[in-house]
């Protein structure tokens, strides 16, 4: 066991959800580093962050919808830090409009579930020098999900990039239903390493979340506006599972509010995880 401040990289970091988890763990006196997409508001969260009484953060730039970006951003990550203690994969996003980035990939599907899937597989040799020197089910992994999942019935295997019919809260939720699917065999796969993972659903968010979302999804999250939580409260979860003992007895769970809620049956499809596992990794190989 060592005395060195636990590590944490939050992904989504200069606003939000992200933002609000990286304060709290600084306040409990991590180390964090942030990935962020947009130039000001990642120049704003850092001096806003790093102005915090003895917090020790830095921020990375990175467009998280593309993976040599993802790619670059996590391998600058893991030169800085040797040993990671909670790699918190809340970036992401909806999209109006079908957009296919440079790299040949539909920006929803790769921003929310390509890049966390990279990201955590070049971080996982130091996610597990962290385990190594900690207590079983002390290092983490967590993927922010959401309800959404609930209204995909399975991954579109032959149209990932949903050049037919495209509809931005369909591939939201398509996405979303991978971010679980991913962290289910992630913690098979972790099995013995003494690094868990868990996904979470944090809610509905007041953020910058559906500014760039389509106009029914938009209409939706306005009318369910009345309930939603700040961006500190829905953090919360997002944190404790980083930091929180209970999380640290299991793997592959889906939480909210801190508590354990059931997913959706295809979100339960060992079969359609490992799936995922093997084509995910075929489409980032060479990143």
């Amino acid at each position: 066991m060592t005395d060195r401040a636990k590590v944490a990289v939050v992904t989504g970091a200069s606003a939000g959800i992200g933002k609000e988890a990286a304060r709290a763990l600084l306040q409990q006196g991590w180390r964090v580093i942030g990935v962020g997409r947009d130039p000001a508001r990642c120049a704003t969260a850092e001096a806003e962050l790093a102005a915090l009484p003895g917090a020790d953060f830095a921020m990375i730039r990175a467009d998280m919808a593309l993976l040599a970006e993802t790619a670059r951003a996590a391998r600058e990550i893991a030169a800085i830090a040797p040993q990671i203690d909670a790699l918190l994969n809340n970036a992401g996003g909806v999209m109006a409009e079908r957009i296919i980035t440079a790299e040949g990939h539909e920006a929803t599907f790769a921003s929310n579930h390509l890049a966390p899937f990279l990201l955590t597989q070049i971080l996982l040799p130091n996610l597990v020098a962290a385990a190594a020197q900690s207590q079983p089910g002390a290092v983490r992994v967590a993927a922010v999900s959401s309800t959404g999942h609930e209204h995909c019935d399975g991954i579109a295997w032959d149209d990932l990039s949903f050049a037919e019919g495209f509809v931005g809260g369909a591939a939201y939720c398509h996405a979303k239903l991978a971010n679980i699917l991913f962290i289910r065999e992630l913690a098979k796969r972790l099995e013995g390493t003494g690094v868990v993972a868990h996904a979470m659903h944090p809610g509905v968010v007041a953020s910058n979340f559906a500014t760039h979302c389509d106009g029914p999804m938009r209409a939706y999250m306005e009318s369910i506006a009345d309930r939603a939580l700040t961006p500190a409260q829905a953090a919360d979860t997002l944190v404790w599972l980083a930091s929180g003992a209970e999380p640290g007895q299991s793997s592959g769970g889906y939480f909210h509010l801190r508590q354990a809620v059931p997913c959706s049956a295809a979100a339960q499809d060992d079969a359609a995880a490992a799936r995922l596992w093997e084509v995910s990794a075929a489409i980032v190989a060479g990143y």
